[in-house]
């Protein structure tokens, strides 16, 4: 493949955060849409239980979460809401463990190595695949998997393969696919995210939603290890329905809580999650098509059916690059991606560290497709500038 010629793109992305999280703001945020905020009174205060009560109606809402399921704001972040309840609720039953990503080889980890459960599964798969779903065994067995793999770009294309009668859990991290991707309700038990990468909040907070079956496995079954304050979620074999309140364990931002409101609010102006959705498809679109017609670049997804409309993963597909090596195409990206920073037209779009090495771009709602293929026009002019750079260089 020869050096390509590109010129300058004459048209700049309006907003250049293409960051997998914290993601980018809504369109059109200023500091002004913390005008509201409740500011120096304590979040247990009528008014600021008032708002965090808000942000968890706005939260079913949009997300279009059953009313019998609870929702609770937690601390650290969609990491926090994870561990409290892997360490809440595992324990009771054997479990699968799926991994095909960074993060969910983190909460095989914490399984494995730190629970130590003698009866976990792990299942896995390399970047850019999906394990086989059918080895999971949901009738008898918990489950934990993350829904959208942020850092491989990879998604589970559905929840037909968790059994709808189900004796285990479905403990679900849902951080990159919340308000992106339409999540099966009946086949979740627990689903958790944080509004950092969902909807370019502030970062900190987490979110915990449980069905029926997971507040069930909270009050009939108590673990063997220690439980840290900050996990605990019952009192006296009870629920502690404060939590799904707007009684929050820790103390939260009241700062970050009217951000992600004023973020809720704008999202069912858009349409709701209906309209979340298309935004992202659409992204995701306006990216792929480029992907399609660029021989340079690959969506790392090997199968469009799982490929993620959020988190899009990419790597350099050039022989030329991929010919020198997995460093040459690690120094490559990286190059591509300074140059663009630099440029400011494209922030943060390297790969996760763990990850096989190219971009990543986030597609998801808060993102406008003008400026996707804005970006686009920017990615092959910055590939061309990088070849020609190392051409040169050899050449000399």
């Amino acid at each position: 493949m020869t050096a390509m010629t590109a010129d300058r793109p004459k048209v700049r992305p309006r907003a250049p955060h293409f960051s997998s999280g914290p993601c980018a703001k809504r369109p059109g945020w200023t500091l002004d849409a913390l005008k509201d905020a409740v500011l120096g009174r304590s979040h247990r205060a009528k008014l600021g239980k008032s708002r965090l009560k808000l942000a968890i109606d706005l939260t079913r809402e949009v997300l279009e979460v059953p009313a019998d399921y609870r929702i609770g704001i937690v601390p650290a972040s969609d990491t926090g809401a994870v561990e409290m309840a892997l360490w809440s609720m595992l324990g009771a039953r054997p479990v699968d463990m799926l991994a095909w990503e960074s993060f969910g080889e983190g909460w095989v980890t914490d399984v494995v190595k730190q629970l130590k459960l003698p009866d976990a599964r792990v299942i896995k798969a390399p970047y850019g695949d999906l394990p086989d779903l059918a080895e999971v065994d949901t009738r008898t067995r918990d489950v934990v998997f993350t829904w959208n793999g942020t850092t491989s770009g990879v998604r589970v294309p559905d929840a037909d393969w968790i059994a709808a009668d189900r004796q285990g859990l479905a403990i679900c991290d849902a951080t990159s696919a919340a308000f992106a991707q339409r999540l099966d309700w009946p086949k979740l038990d627990v689903v958790t995210y944080s509004w950092q990468k969902a909807l370019g909040g502030e970062a900190a907070h987490g979110i915990l939603i449980l069905s029926p079956r997971a507040v069930q496995r909270l009050e009939s079954y108590v673990p063997a290890w220690p439980m840290p304050k900050i996990f605990r979620m019952t009192k006296g074999g009870k629920l502690v329905e404060g939590i799904f309140q707007g009684e929050t364990i820790n103390t939260p931002s009241m700062l970050c809580v009217e951000d992600y409101v004023d973020a809720l609010r704008w999202a069912k102006a858009e349409g709701g999650l209906a309209g979340l959705v298309a935004r992202s498809d659409r992204n995701a679109r306006a990216l792929l098509d480029w992907v399609d017609r660029t021989p340079w670049i690959a969506n790392l997804a090997r199968d469009p059916r799982n490929a993620s409309n959020t988190s899009v993963c990419l790597v350099i597909a050039d022989p030329e690059v991929t010919a020198a090596g997995p460093e040459a195409v690690a120094g490559f990206a990286k190059e591509l991606a300074a140059l663009l920073e630099q440029e400011g037209v494209a922030f943060d779009i390297g790969s996760y560290r763990d990850a096989p090495a190219g971009l990543r771009i986030w597609c998801g709602a808060t993102v406008e497709a003008a400026d996707i293929q804005a970006l686009t026009g920017w990615l092959d002019w910055a590939y061309a500038q990088v070849k020609a750079k190392r051409a040169a260089a050899k050449a000399a």
